[in-house]
């Protein structure tokens, strides 16, 4: 069964839009223009996998001859650091026994589309360190606290010598209470 998950141009490289198929949460990941899908958990304690670092791998042919692939296709979980390939779910930790489930992506003409085509819902993302498609609402301050904009003094910081010395003013240190 197939869901439309968006345009292609709304997940651009580097980028993941995480949606809700069937009660499932789904990440869909765009590495250099080719797109991975896997399933929004990680199978150590449930973490939401597809809101980790994405990697690149690192390879070795003989031990101390390390080489580092670019394109970042091994995904972090946010917890534990556990790490899964995006292509397969296949786990680099225990590639024997772990794995995550992994979804085939299709990328059709919007005139190839079925007309009772299913869309699928975005979910809800808490990381905001990530590149992500899916919109950021925008959460009320917490309990007891009212929205800002709230600023911060900053001091001007010199190094000289190697020691670092922070210059404060009598009047910055007497209004800050």
């Amino acid at each position: 069964m197939k869901f439309l998950v968006g345009r292609v141009d709304e997940i651009p490289p580097g980028s993941r839009k995480i949606v809700r198929i069937a009660g499932r949460s789904i990440g869909v990941f765009n590495v250099d223009g080719n797109f991975y899908a896997i399933r929004n958990r990680c199978p150590h304690q449930g973490a939401p996998l597809c809101e980790g670092k994405l990697w690149g791998a690192l390879r070795a042919s003989v031990p101390g001859a390390f080489e580092y692939e670019s394109r970042k296709e091994i995904l972090t979980c946010v917890w534990h650091g556990w790490e899964f390939d995006l292509k397969t779910g296949q786990s680099w930790c225990d590639p024997q026994r772990l794995r995550v489930r992994s979804y085939a992506v299709g990328v059709d003409e919007p005139a190839a589309l079925p007309a009772d085509l299913r869309v699928a819902e975005v979910d809800r993302v808490k990381n905001r360190m990530i590149v992500t498609a899916n919109d950021q609402p925008e959460e009320p301050p917490a309990e007891g606290m009212v929205k800002g904009p709230y600023t911060v003094p900053t001091y001007q910081t010199v190094v000289d010598d190697g020691y670092l010395y922070l210059t404060l003013e009598l009047a910055d240190l007497l209004g800050s209470g």
